[in-house]
């Protein structure tokens, strides 16, 4: 590849991944086109975008920014998966997809990169199981809420029980 082309490929690299802050490092090699638009159509539906390309261009392409360490150590043909609702979820899809085999038995998670720190595939694999941004903002919500629930409890508890005192000897006389 010559100079010019590389760096003409270097450039819509960079500006598909700019903006992307958070990403994850996967392996496609030896998976057949079919089976890789397959897999695009999968990784879509959880509005995830998967970018195959050269380590080398991809190191090229992200110097300086949040992404470079992703390309540390890495070899050949890679592929960056970003998007998804938060970066645990796309962390669990990517996991469950590497998992799960079957026709994609080739897909394997290789690391990614977290707030500009390098992740390597086991603590990309520790990451999909922290809670999804949903299930943190519930947990969160339920911690706020918790304190109110139990204050009314302990106030109406007893209001209750004078109430119905106050019923039952109204209802004697």
């Amino acid at each position: 590849m010559s100079k010019f082309v590389k760096q003409l490929v270097t450039r819509d690299i960079a500006s598909r991944l700019a903006g992307v802050e958070d990403a994850v490092l996967v392996s496609t090699t030896g998976m057949d086109a079919n089976t890789t638009n397959e897999l695009r159509g999968e990784l879509e539906k959880k509005d995830i975008q998967l970018l195959v390309i050269k380590n080398s261009l991809g190191r090229r392409a992200t110097e300086g920014g949040s992404l470079s360490p992703m390309f540390t150590g890495a070899v050949g043909q890679v592929a960056v998966c970003w998007g998804a609702t938060d970066f645990v979820a796309l962390a669990k899809e990517v996991i469950r997809l590497d998992k799960e085999g079957g026709k994609f038995d080739k897909f394997k998670a290789a690391g990614g990169v977290l707030d500009g720190e390098r992740l390597d595939a086991e603590r990309l694999a520790a990451v999909s199981k922290w809670p999804s941004r949903e299930e943190q903002i519930s947990i969160l919500v339920g911690q706020i809420l918790s304190p109110g629930a139990s204050l009314a409890g302990a106030l109406l508890g007893p209001g209750g029980s004078l109430a119905s005192q106050i019923k039952q000897k109204g209802e004697e006389e």
